[in-house]
Order: C-alpha cells, then sequence, then structure tokens
C-alpha cells in the first residue's frame, strides 16, 4: 500500500518546529515499529474539534504523508482542509510538555485550549 506523498511545494502544507521533530525522532527510535506520526482531528469539546498525535504502524488508503526533516506526518485525507499551513511544536509549560498547534483556520478555540473551530 502507497500513500501520496506532498512536499513543501505542493498546495497542502503541514510543518514542524525543529523540536517537535527532535521529539518525534527520539519516540521513533524507541518505537521501531512506528513508521511516524498521525495528526487526527476528532470531534470533541465544546469548540467542536480537537488534535489527536498517533503513532502509525501501517499505511492506510487515505492517509497523506508530510516528510518534514526525517520525520513522516500522516494526515487522513478528510483532515487536510482542517489542517492546512498547520504548524505543530512540542513546548514545556511548568512540568508538561506537549505539543502545540498553530492552526491558521482555526477561528476559535475554547479557553482550556482542549478544542478549537474551523470555519
Amino acid at each position: 500500500m502507497t500513500a501520496e506523498v506532498f512536499t513543501p511545494t505542493n498546495e497542502v502544507s503541514v510543518t514542524m518546529t525543529p523540536t517537535a521533530v527532535r521529539h518525534v525522532q527520539k519516540q521513533l527510535e524507541r518505537k521501531p515499529e512506528a513508521r511516524g506520526i498521525r495528526l487526527a482531528i476528532k470531534k470533541s469539546g465544546c469548540s467542536g474539534f480537537k488534535y489527536e498525535t498517533q503513532w502509525v504502524e501501517s499505511v492506510e488508503d487515505d492517509d497523506r504523508v508530510f516528510h518534514i526533516d526525517g520525520v513522516d506526518v500522516f494526515v487522513k485525507e478528510a483532515h487536510l482542509p482542517m489542517v492546512n499551513g498547520i504548524e505543530i511544536d512540542f513546548v514545556t509549560e511548568g512540568v508538561n510538555s506537549l505539543f502545540r498547534f498553530r492552526n491558521p483556520n482555526a477561528t476559535a478555540e475554547c479557553g482550556c485550549g482542549e478544542s478549537f473551530t474551523v470555519a
């Protein structure tokens, strides 16, 4: 099974900061069965949608793959309009470390940051 590959010259873009790339690379070294990371969108929360990240072990027919500095980011075709132009960062806030998503398509976010709206 193959997945369509998007490069920075294509219409759709997903980017990662160097900090996020390093974090994912370190995690992938510990998970030899994983081929990359999935950025998924789920209906949830007070604003409508939330981001989920998952390790990808097998490619599915509707996956699109973004090669970012040695990390493969998988996104379902149906989610592309909601994440086009997104930047994935990995930050530490106090004692917590987490992915932070900068999505130019998000028109609103809930107060806790758990969910977002796309117009």
